[in-house]
């Protein structure tokens, strides 16, 4: 197993790829004490069982990822990833660019009956018929020199990939779903999925009350936090947790005597810069107009419900999911039915593929145009 750690001999194995008709990818990382992703090592493999695969070694003093980014430019070679989000995170982070053409085979399993989120362990049992030595998979992969268990343990992770990729494409050519797929990797490479706003953070703290005044403090201190995060590089649990995000929405302190009254705020944060930051993020949350109080997504559970329509939908999914042969959690959530049988249109559950798949029959049952019906353990759709 070879172990690039020169520019030279990564631009060398990316010239090779470039001639392959695909080329397997995995990373590994860190990001336990960091906010961003620290990346430890690439995984790469080309096709074939002796194909060649290698580790990439980013941490190797003067590489440059370079050529593996103009690999990832080159559109006649597709990348293969499975469960690629954070992979690209990583590499949009760094260098702002995406794989392309990209495949993500977790993506692909899903829409070929795989069931939801399926792990790549389990696509190597029932497709490449191999196991896994997970032994090494929580491990510090920024310490060097690596072991050969983790060597071993990391290139496993692209060459079985290779007959994963392999079945799941041609199982998509038979079935016609490739722009299925397509259609959900579109999300992956799109750059607002990986673009944290300290200005959004808020929307991501979950809260019992929607006070505007309370609420106007939440999105100052989530503000405050994820822009000190993204400055110092460390977690936002470091500086405070939600937990003590909402005591201090609550208890609204303005000076320093008062933040020491804090229960569940961090020692370090009772002082010094994040202390400062506190109590100018109440300050300000404090002034806001009313007018100005962040708006939250209350829609939701003010919808009128139908609730014997949402459970006829939920029967309509799980038979369009059954009937197709794709995870149902994939075509529609519990929160696409409700706000169907609650008259609301703008649901993914009725665009692209998916309408194909259930949306065109939910809504002629919303409509009261077909019924369900049961034949042995079957559900059928009959006209009305």
């Amino acid at each position: 197993m070879h172990t690039i750690t020169t520019t030279e001999a990564l631009a060398e194995f990316c010239a090779r790829a470039k001639d392959a008709p695909y080329v397997t990818l995995d990373t590994e990382f860190l990001r336990e004490r960091t906010y961003w992703s620290k990346l430890c090592l690439v995984q790469m493999a080309l096709p074939g069982k002796e194909g060649d695969a290698v580790l990439v070694d980013p941490l190797s003093d003067g590489l440059s990822l370079e050529p593996l980014y103009d690999l990832f430019r080159h559109e006649a070679t597709v990348k293969v990833f499975h469960a690629a989000r954070q992979d690209l995170e990583i590499f949009f982070t760094e260098a702002k660019v995406f794989p392309h053409p990209l495949f993500d085979t977790q993506v692909a399993a899903m829409v070929c009956g795989f069931g939801e989120q399926v792990g790549y362990e389990t696509l190597v049992k029932k497709i490449a018929k191999q196991s896994l030595d997970k032994t090494s998979r929580f491990t510090d992969w920024s310490r060097r020199p690596l072991t050969e268990a983790q060597k071993n343990y990391a290139i496993a992770d692209v060459t079985h990939l290779r007959v994963i990729y392999e079945f799941l494409s041609k199982e998509l050519s038979k079935s016609g779903r490739e722009s299925w797929v397509e259609e959900e990797e579109a999300i992956l490479l799109n750059p607002e999925t990986y673009i944290n706003r300290p200005e959004e953070a808020w929307m991501r703290v979950k809260t019992r009350t929607n006070s505007g005044r309370f609420m106007a403090v939440v999105r100052e201190l989530a503000k405050f936090r994820e822009g000190f995060a993204q400055a110092k590089n460390i977690p936002r649990s470091r500086i405070f947790k939600d937990d003590a995000l909402l005591e201090l929405a609550s208890t609204k302190p303005t000076s320093m005597e008062e933040l020491g009254k804090s229960r569940l705020l961090l020692r370090e944060a009772r002082r010094g810069e994040i202390a400062e930051g506190i109590i100018t993020a109440v300050k300000a949350g404090l002034e806001v107009k009313p007018e100005d109080f962040p708006r939250t997504d209350s829609e939701e559970a003010q919808l009128q419900v139908n609730t014997a329509l949402a459970d006829l939908l939920r029967v309509l999914l799980k038979a369009k999911s059954e009937q197709a042969g794709v995870a149902a959690k994939l075509i529609a959530t519990a929160s696409d039915l409700d706000r169907i049988a609650a008259g609301k249109r703008d649901v993914a559950a009725l665009s692209g593929w998916r309408k194909e798949v259930f949306g065109i029959d939910a809504l002629r049952l919303a409509a009261g145009e077909i019924a369900l019906t049961a034949a042995g353990g079957a559900v059928r759709v009959v006209q009305v």
